[in-house]
């Protein structure tokens, strides 16, 4: 946990210090096409709808911003085509998730694309909640005992995508979960839910707020647990926007044969923490005049302060925090790091759990 405790110190020092003046850039009468490498019912479509109209009224010209969906190989189809692009006139942003960080991470063959040689101007954490159906949830008591004989179906963007988060945990509570790979979204996921197609579902936090908090109110979802949130001293804490929801952790600690020590807690704890607290960034092309950077993350430094932000946020995306300029770059490099160790056992439990070979 040594880079995200150094990552949040180095922010609450960045905090004190005054930003720099941004040069004159004017966006009037130009639109700018936000790219979502997702498909448009997901929690990356949910946080980019929310911030746009925030981010037209921040930027100087009050230029239209425009969300565009270019879905497809659990994301990295989106970013390899992004890595190919270069600066325009600032009018291209694009959006990245926990699903785009963790197969470069775990060296995906089809990775094409290098968080380096973007430009991150603003970086958000978020939560994730896993739920049940009525029927298996009547029988959720807090531990995962009582739901090890039952057989679930999950659907899934890929197991090297963010949905190895839930899957490990799943598997770590000794639960038997059948995921249906090649979905293009985790809204995707809901549907599957919605139509009994699967029996088990995880959204992340702007999702479940914006669709699957209605599926609990109507009795039809059953909340199990989220994945927590990490405190100054790296512990796993209650999800500031669910806190009467249980964590991982405390789901693991209640049931027979979890344990939150050891290899596999280290691993999943390393990828949580990689794909939650820094889960979704905003980029701009490689090659950016550091003027129009400057520019952009003074704007969404201008929607974080909006007095109405605490109270419209809270509803839209959560309780998490927001990333802008030199810390948004600092939280991208902690959001694309994990250890050589947990990355081998993660590449060994996706070989012989679903034969995904990634050595």
């Amino acid at each position: 946990m040594t880079t995200i405790k150094q990552f949040v110190t180095s922010v609450a020092v960045a905090a004190l210090l005054a930003t720099p003046a941004a040069a004159e850039v004017d966006f009037s009468g130009k639109t700018i096409e936000w790219v979502i490498p997702f498909s448009e019912t997901g929690g990356s479509a949910k946080w980019a709808n929310f911030f746009a109209p925030l981010l037209s009224e921040a930027l100087p010209g009050n230029p239209t911003v425009v969300v565009k969906f270019m879905p497809g190989a659990g994301s990295t189809k989106g970013a390899n085509w992004f890595q190919e692009q270069k600066y325009d006139d600032g009018t291209l942003l694009f959006g990245t998730s926990g699903s785009t960080q963790f197969p470069y991470l775990l060296d995906d063959p089809r990775v094409r694309y290098e968080y380096s040689d973007w430009v991150p101007v603003m970086a958000s954490g978020t939560g994730g909640v896993a739920y049940l159906n009525p029927e298996d949830g009547a029988k959720f008591d807090g531990s995962a005992n009582a739901l090890q004989d039952i057989n679930f179906i999950y659907g899934s963007q890929g197991a090297t995508r963010l949905d190895l988060v839930p899957l490990l945990a799943w598997k770590m509570l000794g639960m038997n979960v059948e995921p249906v790979f090649g979905i293009k979204g985790r809204g995707d996921g809901r549907l599957m839910f919605e139509r009994g197609e699967a029996t088990i579902d995880y959204q992340t936090s702007s999702s479940y707020l914006g669709a699957s908090a209605d599926l609990v109110a109507q009795g039809k979802a059953v909340p199990m647990m989220t994945w927590g949130a990490i405190d100054d001293n790296g512990n796993i804490v209650r999800d500031p926007t669910f806190p009467d929801i249980p964590t991982f952790k405390e789901v693991c600690e209640a049931t027979d044969g979890c344990e939150t020590s050891g290899d596999a807690w280290d691993a999943w704890k390393a990828f949580f923490v990689s794909g939650f607290p820094v889960q979704k960034i905003a980029f701009l092309p490689a090659g950016t005049p550091d003027d129009v950077a400057q520019t952009y993350a003074d704007a969404f430094d201008a929607v974080r302060k909006r007095d109405d932000f605490p109270t419209i946020s809270a509803k839209a995306i959560g309780k998490y925090d927001i990333f802008v300029g030199p810390n948004a770059k600092k939280a991208t490099a902690a959001g694309t790091t994990v250890s050589p160790q947990a990355k081998d056992y993660v590449k060994n439990w996706l070989q012989e759990a679903y034969g995904v070979s990634l050595k």
